[in-house]
């Protein structure tokens, strides 16, 4: 059984440690005061058995505070106002320097908790671990000095999460849509070197490769871009590969039938698609950003985004063979295909790839076999998007996210075009739905008055996000505010007119309403009462977001936070604060958003069916899964999948397993089990469980992880059931 110390790290649960404290404390009292040695030992075991019940590493604190609460039980007052004095001492002295500890155990690398907060970062590297150095510091500086008290406090009990604390004590944005078409056509500078309009689609990849890479480092969250952007250079290329081959004909004397000239012309083009592609690729998953991880990018494939017949089949050219290069996928160390993380694939489902009558329906066939051995791409429902998207004007807009699940709101320019590529987000608080579903124990009138009381809270910490940006120079991130990516300012010039008005959000994030629903009335989503407290509780939520944008002029919108090590986070403090509550603070985390619960039996239709009314009410960002065995034999399944996210839910994704053992090179599932109290992976055919020699990939919540998790989201994705 292991214990979480205050730096981070795990070590074994030693109960002799408890029983030498209170003797300790024992010591320091009357003799009249004292327990015996039996009673110090029963305390101790008493201490142990409830650890072990627990199912998950408590922290130290968490331990201290079962000491107090026995040596109260047996009335030892004064023993226990002398344990409670030792504990405040040695506070006061962790509290001159709150971070040196932390630091040491991240180089270390025996921080358990931190180690396992990124599912997409190595901890054992250097640019990691330098990355999470500075973030150490950046948190202690925003907890003592950036944000108020009351926040800090509310941060650390897990009322609310203030997301990337490591990164706020610089002025950073949270996530983008890259307006790369701006920076192809119209040229952009990257580190100090004019970078002018591409001559060749293998080029413009190039330079989008060192566009994406500049922007991952400039920003914390995701990015976007668009293959449209890339599709008017196919015609470049085209036109200068015929212009080369008539010129070789030229100086041979030899001549073809236009027929042949075409054919010549279309192989090298396809040749050159396919290493433009290979480009964007292998720089993805190899190129190292700033803070340790490859560029968290999301690439959207959208047939209907092109300007005209010809750009479109060129796009769907482009398209196919960025699905053909992730089927395949990208070799590991041992030379073997794998997953890989990123880029992430967003395919757009239309009435132009939709039926089997369709002309592009052989891409959506592939994208059906990709995403069966490859977990990607992730889908879009033009149609069901046109419904939700729509702008002042009455019109229907389909995008895409930034990153992994943020969506922009409709947005209109000075000139009454809709606009997306160049906007953001500036950051995102999330509430913690559970614990004010707990907090008033029933009562629905407590619930709604808690529950104003923490929105105000999230409103607060929300104002803080947008004034750390307000007053931000352009010169802080040049590639984004001078050259393109999300703007053209001058330098000196503020960031401030971008932060108002609609053109970047402000997420509200909310996690558990699943558990929260189930704590007030004992009911679940899926069930017609549960439901519909739960549809409530989601206006409610958009009422307030409605309420600030007004108020302030500044787009608030509601975000389906895809809890990753939060969700063990929030799990912890719920027990700490409730204890167990069977259905709802029995598991080691809480449900990502709206969704249905892992465990919860369901169909794959019924779960998309009822969750795409929850979507629809939370416009800042969601996305539903369904959890689908192998499915490469069944792709008439997986078609069928798609077909009902097109007609029913705007984005949707399949959630399949992707492993490799290095070991002894088994090609399946790696399972998760219990040892020592702790869940780890083990390969089913060996015996393996070293992770280091073996590839796991894994949907986290709407991205794939392939660094592993923390004990919390593990045990989530040990619990999923199959939808399909």
């Amino acid at each position: 059984m292991k214990i979480i110390k205050r730096d981070g790290s795990e070590m074994e649960f030693d109960r002799g440690k408890i029983e030498a404290a209170i003797e300790k404390a024992n010591a320091s009292v009357e003799a009249a005061d004292r327990l015996t040695t039996e009673q110090i030992m029963h305390i101790a075991q008493q201490v142990e058995a409830y650890c072990e019940g627990m199912n998950r590493a408590l922290s130290v604190e968490e331990i201290q505070d079962q000491v107090e609460n026995h040596l109260m039980a047996l009335n030892a007052f004064r023993l226990a106002r002398c344990y409670i004095t030792y504990r405040y001492t040695r506070a006061l002295v962790r509290k001159a320097n709150t971070t040196d500890k932390q630091i040491l155990s991240l180089i270390e690398c025996n921080n358990e908790e931190v180690k396992q907060e990124n599912a997409n970062k190595n901890p054992t590297v250097n640019s990691v671990q330098r990355d999470y150095m500075a973030g150490e510091v950046s948190k202690d500086i925003t907890r003592r000095i950036l944000l108020p008290r009351d926040i800090v406090d509310a941060h650390e009990a897990g009322l609310i999460h203030f997301h990337d604390a490591d990164y706020f004590a610089q002025h950073m944005h949270n996530c983008d849509l890259v307006n790369l078409e701006d920076m192809l056509q119209n040229g952009t500078v990257i580190s100090g070197t004019k970078i002018e309009r591409p001559h060749s689609f293998s080029t413009a990849c190039n330079i989008a490769t060192q566009i994406i890479a500049q922007v991952a480092s400039n920003q914390y969250g995701g990015q976007s871009i668009s293959l449209t952007h890339l599709a008017p250079f196919v015609q470049v290329s085209r036109d200068k590969i015929r212009q080369d081959i008539l010129t070789g004909l030229q100086e041979t004397g030899e001549s073809v039938s236009e027929e042949s000239l075409n054919y010549l012309v279309e192989r090298r083009l396809r040749e050159e698609i396919r290493r433009g592609v290979q480009t964007i690729q292998y720089q993805v998953v190899t190129l190292m950003t700033t803070n340790g991880q490859a560029p968290f990018v999301t690439v959207f494939m959208y047939l209907n985004e092109a300007r005209n017949e010809q750009e479109k089949k060129d796009l769907a050219m482009i398209i196919e063979e960025t699905l053909l290069q992730r089927y395949e996928g990208v070799k590991n160390e041992e030379g073997v295909w794998v997953t890989p993380a990123f880029p992430k694939l967003i395919y757009v489902l239309e009435e132009d790839n939709i039926h089997e009558d369709s002309p592009y329906y052989e891409l959506t066939k592939l994208a059906a076999k990709c995403t069966a051995r490859r977990m990607v791409p992730d889908y879009i429902s033009e149609k069901v998007m046109l419904a939700n998207k729509v702008d002042k004007n009455g019109q229907g807009h389909c995008y895409t996210c930034m990153g992994c699940r943020s969506f922009l709101t409709p947005y209109l320019d000075e000139d009454g075009k809709p606009k997306y590529y160049g906007r953001f987000n500036q950051g995102v608080v999330t509430v913690n739905l559970v614990d004010i579903g707990l907090s008033a124990k029933g009562d629905m009138d407590a619930f709604w008055q808690i529950f104003d009381e923490r929105m105000e809270l999230c409103h607060r910490a929300l104002q803080c996000r947008h004034e750390r940006l307000t007053g931000t120079l352009s010169d802080a991130a040049p590639i984004l505010w001078q050259y393109g990516a999300l703007a053209r300012l001058k330098k000196g010039e503020t960031i401030d007119r971008f932060l108002h008005g609609g053109y970047s959000t402000l997420s509200l994030g909310y996690a558990g309403l699943w558990e929260c629903v189930y704590s007030l009335i004992g009911k679940k989503l899926t069930e017609p009462q549960g439901k519909e407290l739960g549809l409530a509780i989601m206006r409610k939520l958009n009422e307030y977001t409605a309420k600030w944008k007004v108020a302030e002029v500044i787009d608030y919108s509601l975000y389906g936070t895809p809890l990753e090590s939060t969700t063990y986070k929030f799990a912890k403090c719920l027990q700490k604060r409730f204890g167990i509550v069977p259905g709802v603070t029995d598991k080691s985390y809480i449900t990502n958003s709206y969704h249905v619960h892992v465990t919860e039996p369901i169909d794959a239709f019924d779960k998309l069916a009822l969750e795409a009314e929850f979507q629809a009410l939370s416009p800042g960002g969601a996305i539903s899964y369904v959890e689908v065995p192998n499915m490469q034999q069944n792709l008439d399944a997986v078609l069928s999948v798609m077909k009902f996210i097109y007609d029913n839910i705007m984005y949707a994704e399949l959630n399949t397993k992707s492993d490799y053992c290095q070991v002894c090179g088994f090609d399946g599932e790696i399972a998760i089990e219990e040892q020592d109290g702790k869940l780890i992976w083990k390969c089913p055919h060996c015996g393996n469980t070293d992770q280091s020699k073996m590839n796991v990939a894994r949907r986290t919540c709407g991205y794939i992880g392939t660094q592993y998790w923390n004990q919390g989201r593990t045990q989530e994705i040990k619990e999923r059931v199959l939808h399909l």
